[in-house]
């Protein structure tokens, strides 16, 4: 029952009208990944995947926000967005106790899903480019940075399992 209410909430994304690069309906999609992986007791390593992919995505929608509305211009300032919203994740999880080392399942699950979202977001305009300027498929902008983080959720599930 549980994985079939995921799958029917998970199947909105297909639907929606429109997003940008790095967009809500992205950020919300790898947020209700974390959810559904915690409620159906997946494991911690899969869990930061989809965690890892969120804070990349906050971070990439802050910075385009800020550039759109020419913000707060400073050299280095993608430094400071990178480390202010991996402290605002992970202290939190420290304190209460789901961090306890840094080789901790979920906190090498934050830096692959990381390195994964990273590597599908930019990817997309390459792959853009490639076809003159246009996506392969509808919705490939979502699509792209979520890929990676659900193929590498399959296989930790079953190296895991």
């Amino acid at each position: 029952m549980k994985k079939a209410l995921a799958l029917i909430i998970l199947s909105g994304l297909f639907f929606a009208k429109s997003a940008l690069a790095v967009c809500p309906v992205c950020a919300v999609a790898v947020a209700a990944g974390i959810g559904f992986s915690r409620w159906l007791g997946v494991d911690d390593m899969i869990t930061g995947l989809w965690v890892g992919g969120l804070i990349v995505a906050l971070i990439a929608w802050t910075e385009g926000w800020l550039d759109k509305k020419n913000y707060l211009k400073f050299k280095g300032r993608i430094f400071v967005d990178i480390l202010f919203y991996y402290a605002l994740v992970v202290v939190p999880l420290i304190f209460i106790g789901l961090i306890k080392s840094a080789g901790d399942k979920l906190v090498l699950g934050i830096i692959a899903g990381s390195i994964a979202f990273w590597f599908g977001m930019s990817w997309y305009p390459y792959l853009k480019e490639r076809n003159g300027g246009k996506p392969y498929f509808p919705f490939q902008k979502v699509v792209m940075p979520i890929l990676p983080i659900l193929i590498l959720s399959i296989l930790f599930y079953y190296l895991t399992k």
